[in-house]
């Protein structure tokens, strides 16, 4: 079994910073894919960027491009995700998810069932 945890949410003002982290632990596999999701009040889950351990490629959404960073520490199967410029739209509950591989086609996470998911860090970014 795979176990995530995040932490690092908090407020933060329009164009401030932020810093997430996500830590996998269990048997995840040597090429597995860690990443984030978001939901917003009253939204649909959608995801924000991805990471793949062992190759290191990285995936992003397209609202977060530019803005987002998403970063490995391998040796703690961990990864960061790097908020900069962000804005209201980004408030939402930010969920770490685990997953076999990085399967992204057409621009999206088709992130597995049997994904493991955190119980998730909220961010609220005020005007």
């Amino acid at each position: 079994a795979v176990d995530v945890m995040e932490s690092g949410g908090g407020s933060v003002q329009a164009g401030g910073s932020l810093r997430l982290s996500c830590v996998a632990s269990g048997s995840t596999g040597p090429n597995f894919c860690l990443g984030w999701w978001r939901q917003p009040p009253g939204g649909q889950r959608e995801w924000v960027a991805a990471s793949t351990f062992g190759g290191g490629d990285t995936h992003y959404a397209d609202p977060v491009k530019g803005r987002f960073i998403i970063s490995q520490k391998n040796t703690k199967k961990m990864v960061y995700l790097h908020m900069d410029n962000v804005q209201p739209e980004d408030t939402a509950m930010y969920y770490c998810a685990a997953d076999r591989e990085c399967t992204v086609i057409g621009g999206h996470w088709l992130i597995a069932g049997s994904a493991a998911w955190g119980q998730g860090t909220q961010v609220t970014v005020s005007s």
